[in-house]
């Protein structure tokens, strides 16, 4: 597992040790497409990685040009494994951790009031377990949650034999795109 592309192209980032089933790291061809998708927004963008695991999605970011990235996931462990990432390829970063619980309604409200008031995201990341419907909680969640700027992107990733909506209130779907097993849904906010 490594960097795609950026400043830190090839940087090779800490795994989860053998047994932590709980952490599925994004795979370097599936970000690579992402972040082909995405282009120039990353640079200067306010980021939000939630179910960070390795902090990858983060970390790829950060690597093309994202200003900000708080990174969020319930294990300690995971928010460990981020930070020696963090530490190893972006010591300087303007980054942040935070430990939550993704699947209880109210996290992002505790997000909400932990952050700045001005503070919303330009994309946000959800990369939750696959087959619990955590994406369809969370993109939910985000929408009514107010953390993201108007044409802001969510970019859901899902097992390729799920299907999320194409409208969760004020975010519409634009994209969707299959690679193997892995499905990526983006979606922008709409006012």
């Amino acid at each position: 597992m490594r960097i795609t592309g950026g400043s830190a192209r090839g940087q090779h980032l800490l795994r989860p040790k053998t047994g932590w089933r709980f952490i599925r790291p994004t795979g370097d061809r599936v970000r690579e497409a992402l972040f082909h998708i995405l282009g120039d927004q990353v640079v200067g963008s306010t980021v939000l990685d939630l179910y960070a695991g390795t902090g990858a999605l983060g970390l790829e970011a950060l690597s093309r040009g994202a200003e900000t990235v708080i990174f969020v996931d319930q294990s300690r462990q995971a928010l460990e494994l981020v930070h020696g990432n963090l530490t190893r390829c972006f010591p300087t970063a303007n980054a942040a951790l935070e430990q939550l619980n993704l699947s209880r309604s109210d996290s992002l409200e505790r997000l909400r009031k932990k952050m700045p008031a001005q503070l919303f995201f330009d994309l946000i990341f959800l990369d939750p377990p696959y087959e619990k419907k955590l994406a369809e909680k969370t993109l939910a969640m985000v929408e009514r949650g107010g953390l993201l700027h108007k044409n802001g992107l969510v970019i859901a990733e899902e097992r390729a034999s799920e299907q999320l909506a194409h409208q969760y209130k004020t975010l519409t779907l634009i994209n969707h795109r299959r690679y193997g097993e892995t499905s990526l849904w983006l979606y922008c906010k709409q006012e």
